[in-house]
């Protein structure tokens, strides 16, 4: 009987030496998750804007209280460093010379434009399993940004979507509401 052969399952550190001997490039748009190195889909136009409008809200709401973080590495465990679009960090005087980590996160953002089923089907159930308090998707196509909170070991147990003309806002600032349109565009 044949066997099935056996993925090879990566740590964070084989990653960065896979970065570190040239094999993984400054260039390459990649993310280690569940062990696996992802290669990210190109940055389209849609995609940027969300993330621009996105760190220009954050930035200018919560600046005296959260770091806006963008397109950073998050170390989620010893197999999996994600790198989401957006997330507002605790602030800390280090100013994160380490990567942050799940408690450091207030709340993740995820763009959504060709990624969708990867992002929910994927990347969600990672983030609530290791503990990401608060995820954003912002569904470029549907026009509507899907809240997802309360995480646990089975994904997060409480999911809502916004559509446009609807406020939100992140649990750790509920006073800093935000419009689904302000973040998708008119």
């Amino acid at each position: 009987m044949a066997a099935e052969p056996a993925r090879r399952v990566f740590t964070v550190d084989e990653y960065y030496r896979m970065g570190a001997t040239g094999i993984l490039g400054p260039d390459d748009r990649v993310e280690l998750v569940d062990g696996e190195i992802i290669a990210k889909a190109p940055i389209g136009g849609p995609h940027a804007s969300r993330v621009l409008r996105l760190n220009r809200l954050f930035s200018a709401a919560l600046a005296d209280v959260a770091y806006v973080h963008v397109q950073s590495p998050l170390r989620l465990s010893n197999v999996s460093e994600p790198v989401p679009d957006v997330m507002l960090l605790r602030p800390r005087p280090d100013f994160y010379v380490e990567h942050p980590t799940p408690s450091d996160v207030l709340l993740l953002v995820e763009v959504s434009d060709t990624s969708l089923a990867y992002d929910r089907g994927r990347k969600l159930p990672l983030y609530a399993r290791e503990g990401v308090p608060e995820v954003w998707l912002v569904e470029i196509g549907p026009g509507t940004i899907s809240v997802h909170r309360e995480p646990s070991p089975a994904g997060y147990c409480i999911s809502e979507t916004r559509g446009r003309g609807e406020p939100l806002a992140p649990s750790a600032f509920p006073d800093a509401v935000f419009n689904v349109d302000d973040i998708l565009g008119r």
